[in-house]
């Protein structure tokens, strides 16, 4: 967390749609989207090209099934400075606010990852529990808006939208 305001008006968490079963062998890391999970990644694109403002900034976990589903769903927004950073994989709700804090002068940024993380990190920033979540679907979509001049921490922001397939 951080005492500095945040430049952050708008974030938008997107959890990876449905991924194929782990092949032996085959890490976790490198699972791709199943043909359910690429249809979730294009209605989670169409969704999100129809509610504006759209992100500045897209910050994807190294995994490829959340890799695919941004792909998949930037091709429908349109392409915008996008980012890996492998801090969202596995991450607990700390350190995704880490992630956060260090692309909040992107004014409105999407998070692409994966759970329990990112309910945990809804819920904190719009209830100030972490533990307070409502679960969060592969594809599902959080958008949480700030007021100008909130800082980064738990209660802060307003969850003015949620959609899952």
């Amino acid at each position: 967390m951080t005492d500095s305001p945040v430049r952050l008006h708008r974030l938008i968490l997107l959890r990876h749609a449905h991924a194929q079963p782990a092949t032996p062998g085959q890490l976790d890391l490198e699972r791709a989207l199943s043909p359910t999970g690429e249809a979730e990644a294009d209605g989670a694109g169409r969704w999100l090209a129809e509610h504006a403002p759209l992100p500045a900034r897209v910050v994807v976990s190294p995994a490829e099934r959340a890799r695919a589903t941004a792909e998949r769903v930037l091709a429908q927004t349109g392409y915008v400075d996008q980012r890996s950073d492998p801090r969202i994989y596995e991450a607990s709700p700390g350190e995704l606010l880490e992630v956060v804090a260090d692309h909040a002068e992107a004014g409105v940024l999407m998070l692409v990852g994966h759970n329990p993380g990112f309910e945990s990190l809804a819920a904190l920033l719009s209830t100030g529990q972490s533990g307070d979540h409502r679960g969060m679907p592969p594809a599902g979509i959080a958008v949480l808006d700030f007021e100008d001049g909130a800082e980064l921490e738990p209660g802060a922001a307003r969850l003015t939208a949620f959609w899952s397939p």
